[in-house]
């Protein structure tokens, strides 16, 4: 049986396994990060690699990091939570390992894992929502994952939302993250609670008494116990999540979206109305197929194993 070895690099921890063609796991480990140091980085990837390599018969790496890749799957252009720029990762770690190497931008990579293996399984075409502290995005189109001509496609949280909006970290403003991510759903929980104290008693006492002290896990329980102004934060989440899907829905027709990232957790607070929602906001409704919207099934394991998958698929 193909084993490859796939990384998943996070701004604070590096996740690795060895993946078998079927998605399974057989050994796994966890390292830190040292995400201010290229060299480190590259060193501490090869160093796990090697470690599984010199147990398990493997035919090449496939590495996800958040950031852009180029259209080669060698290069990192520019990670925003990592020193990576203009980073020749594949060449570096390939050397290091002596074994076949690509780079995928991490959200692909769990895509991929949750088309191949997850919520994904007998589509086409498939569109991945990351919902976290931003929105990241991957997408399959006819078997496919679409990366663009340069590697850059499927930056879904950067679609502008509200011309003019909010700030966003990538420098433009009204980016679909602003209002449809976890930050957006704790800065409106904070807006709610200022604006509706009595409606916000929940979320209050969690917070110790200040909206400013409200963390985004005092939404979700607070949520849970029935909070207006929690649930209120939910219903702006799932619209807003609802508009960005049928905007998609119009120009890609995927067959079905899955709904990742940290957020997903609380899925039953707001996946329900985000179908109804889209429902009512897709052109054409009526008149055309709704696209099924699922929640992801790997978890935190989609990027490692998607991109494994893609190593061997390279």
């Amino acid at each position: 049986m193909a084993l490859t070895i796939g990384v998943d690099v996070g701004g604070t921890k590096i996740a690795y396994g060895v993946v078998d063609e079927h998605g399974a796991i057989i050994e796994r480990g966890l390292r830190h990060s040292p995400a201010g140091s290229p060299e480190k980085m590259a060193l501490t990837i090869a160093d796990a690699v090697t470690e599984l390599a010199a147990r398990h018969s493997v035919e090449a790496v496939g590495i996800g990091a958040a950031g852009f890749v180029d259209e080669t799957r060698s290069i990192i252009r520019f990670a925003p939570n990592l020193a990576w720029r203009e980073e020749p990762l594949r060449e570096k770690v390939g050397e290091l390992v002596g074994l076949p190497v690509v780079v995928e931008n991490d959200a692909n990579a769990m895509a991929w894992g949750e088309y191949r293996f997850g919520a994904g399984r007998g589509e086409s075409h498939v569109v991945c929502v990351t919902v976290g502290t931003g929105i990241g995005g991957g997408i399959v189109l006819g078997g496919e994952l679409y990366r663009g001509r340069w590697g850059m496609g499927a930056e879904l949280g950067h679609m502008q939302a509200v011309p003019g909006g909010r700030p966003c970290g990538c420098g433009n403003s009204g980016c679909w993250e602003r209002y449809a991510s976890g930050s957006a759903l704790l800065m409106d929980a904070r807006d709610n609670a200022q604006a509706d104290p009595e409606g916000a008693a929940h979320l209050l006492r969690l917070g110790g008494g200040s909206a400013e002290g409200i963390q985004g896990e005092h939404v979700t329980e607070a949520a849970r116990q029935g909070d207006r102004a929690a649930l209120a934060a939910f219903e702006s989440l799932a619209q807003w999540l609802a508009q960005g899907l049928a905007d998609m829905a119009a120009v890609l027709d995927p067959g079905c979206f899955i709904i990742g990232g940290g957020v997903s957790g609380a899925a039953d607070l707001f996946v329900d109305r985000v179908r109804e929602e889209f429902a009512a906001r897709l052109t054409g409704r009526g008149h055309r197929p709704l696209a099924e919207i699922r929640v992801a099934e790997m978890g935190p394991a989609a990027g490692l194993v998607g991109a494994g998958d893609l190593a061997r698929l390279r």
